[in-house]
């Protein structure tokens, strides 16, 4: 695993967004302290080159410090996660897209939208590109945005990411889930914005991994392995925070056997989801991208998203009225947890639809 320093800081960074979090969660936003306190910490500059003052870091580190956030606040290790893997993805694009995201601050924030829901037309030295894309994390303090659309071609359309810098898109609040308040998931709007070939590459070399740019381990992984860590690791943090919010709930009262054993089969459930989320993030960093493999990696996402789903409940019923407080974390982690686990990439049926059961029987 390497080391870049992040996880030391980012248990700082954890421990201030706790202090933060409960305001956080009543305006729906991340405070400037709290984003500025991401991106010093490194998250954003995680996996750009070194060239560009980046860390080059992997992806078990990544895992680790992602989670070490969520245990004080799901929403701002959410936007860790997604700016940093954000980041990863945007490599794919030409050298001069490089130059142009990093050359002079390694510490840009990306987000990324990947449902292609805009449309692009060729023009010359690139494409002019129009959409509306919904539910785009970290949108309110993105440097820039990776956003898909469809292309049209002499064949078959084909769909590609374009990378748009903030002065050229629109944000429209929209987001106002119960849970994960403060990630800013909200609607980017483009309309007929040019876009240079520097600045766009295709999704199937997002897809696939390739990456004709940049030779870099950890710029050459299939999404298929990435996308459900992506989102589990803040909720498997979120978790721990909700099990040392429903432990503090419980102390000095009378805990009867039905509590002790919800918070004994909770606590053995959060171990066991970051054990799998480690594993995930193991199979990155070793670089064994097998159809098995893989196919274990999605599985291990949906699994731990019902598995955490059903600790925090556990958690809830164990702490009882107390922990339904609005001053309790533990409701708030609740709501976080049920919300992240209900990403499309933490479904079983994503995992089916890619690769189960082919990659296990070997059809």
């Amino acid at each position: 695993m390497s080391d870049t320093g992040l996880v030391p800081v980012a248990e700082k960074v954890g421990a201030l967004a706790a202090e933060h979090a409960q305001e956080a969660d009543r305006t729906r936003k991340l405070s400037p302290e709290i984003v500025a306190a991401v991106r010093e910490a490194g998250f954003a500059r995680h996996f750009v080159a070194k060239s560009y003052g980046g860390s080059e870091g992997g992806f078990g580190e990544l895992t680790q410090a992602v989670m070490a956030v969520g245990e004080g606040c799901a929403s701002t290790a959410w936007c860790a996660s997604l700016t940093a893997l954000s980041a990863r993805y945007a490599t794919h694009l030409p050298q001069l897209g490089h130059d142009e995201l990093w050359g002079s601050d390694p510490d840009t924030f990306v987000v990324t939208a990947q449902p292609p829901l805009g449309k692009a037309a060729t023009a010359q030295g690139g494409h002019r590109l129009s959409g509306r894309w919904a539910y785009v994390s970290g949108v309110d303090f993105a440097d820039w945005a990776l956003l898909c659309g469809m292309v049209a071609t002499e064949g078959e359309p084909e769909a590609r990411f374009f990378a748009l810098p903030r002065k050229d898109f629109t944000v429209v609040e929209g987001w106002d889930n119960a849970g994960m308040r403060a990630t800013s998931s909200h609607i980017v709007v483009v309309d007929d914005v040019f876009v240079p070939e520097h600045l766009s590459f295709l999704r199937a070399d997002f897809i696939s991994g390739r990456n004709t740019t940049s030779s870099l381990p950890a710029h050459n992984a299939p999404f298929q392995a990435v996308g459900g860590l992506t989102f589990v690791a803040p909720a498997v943090g979120a978790a721990y925070g909700a099990l040392n919010a429903a432990t503090n709930a419980m102390r000095g009262k009378k805990v009867n056997i039905t509590q002790g054993a919800d918070l004994c089969r909770a606590s053995a459930q959060i171990d066991s989801a970051r054990f799998l989320v480690e594993q995930n993030a193991q199979v990155l960093d070793e670089r064994t991208f097998t159809p098995r493999l893989m196919a274990r990696c999605e599985r291990n996402a949906a699994f731990t998203a019902e598995t955490l789903v059903d600790a925090v409940g556990a958690l809830v019923r164990a702490a009882g009225t107390s922990g339904f407080s609005e001053s309790s974390p533990l409701q708030r982690f609740w709501r976080d947890i049920v919300s992240a686990s209900s990403h499309v990439a933490l479904r079983y049926e994503t995992a089916v639809v890619r690769t189960w059961p082919a990659a296990l029987i070997g059809e």
